[in-house]
């Protein structure tokens, strides 16, 4: 059977690592074999001591890809992963004003199973290496939920604290997986493994659900 694969999205200090670390953790306790796929724009950037330059962001974007399809062949049940291809194409827009890696990434995209996109209610922090500030942070979410959307990629939004995005994962994955991850839990319906939200078809329900997590439906 195929890994269930869940993609970690947001710009810059938006929580993507923390919360990664945390659900691989938790899932493997709970005996979900499960690997975790570090930001390979990270570990590149780190490497050469430099962010990329924009004639470097295609192959970087590739490799993102590869490591996740790698790892969902490589016998777990769920693979999760820090960043996609995606969102080295915002970074791509947003700094080079190249949009030429959004076509391929948004295919890489609809292959995986659950995206979950970091809310921006984390404050900032500078890092005294490759981060930019949270206006960054804020230009990368905006293409990210611009092309997710124009695209027709479900995604949902994580806000809170860790603990708290940890709970909402958990319950995203838990759907994917047919089985509560979260013990008691007064949001999936019994007997069903369903996570269900009274506000899903409320568009005003992200801002007013600063803690919770909501389902974007394009359109």
């Amino acid at each position: 059977m195929a890994a269930v694969t869940v993609a970690l999205l947001g710009g810059e200090s938006s929580g993507k690592t923390t919360l990664g670390l945390a659900l691989a953790g938790h899932l493997n306790t709970l005996n979900v074999p499960t690997t975790f796929v570090p930001e390979h724009l990270r570990a590149w950037c780190e490497r050469e001591g430099r962010a990329p330059l924009a004639h470097e962001q295609a192959a970087i974007a590739d490799e993102h890809t590869r490591l996740i399809d790698s790892a969902a062949q490589s016998g777990v049940q769920v693979v999760v992963a820090d960043t996609t291809a995606l969102v080295v194409a915002a970074y791509s827009e947003r700094v080079f004003n190249d949009l030429s890696l959004l076509p391929a990434s948004l295919v890489a995209q609809k292959r995986l199973d659950l995206s979950l996109l970091m809310g921006l209610d984390l404050p900032w922090q500078a890092d005294g290496l490759f981060r930019e500030g949270p206006g960054m942070r804020a230009d990368i979410d905006a293409v990210l939920r611009r092309e997710l959307q124009s695209a027709g990629i479900p995604f949902q939004t994580v806000y809170g604290t860790a603990e708290a995005r940890l709970r909402h994962a958990l319950r995203a994955v838990g759907v994917l997986l047919k089985r509560p991850l979260v013990a008691h839990d007064p949001l999936l319906e019994a007997g069903t493994g369903r996570w269900t939200c009274e506000n899903c078809s409320d568009p005003e329900c992200e801002r007013r659900l600063f803690s919770g997590l909501v389902t974007n439906r394009p359109g």
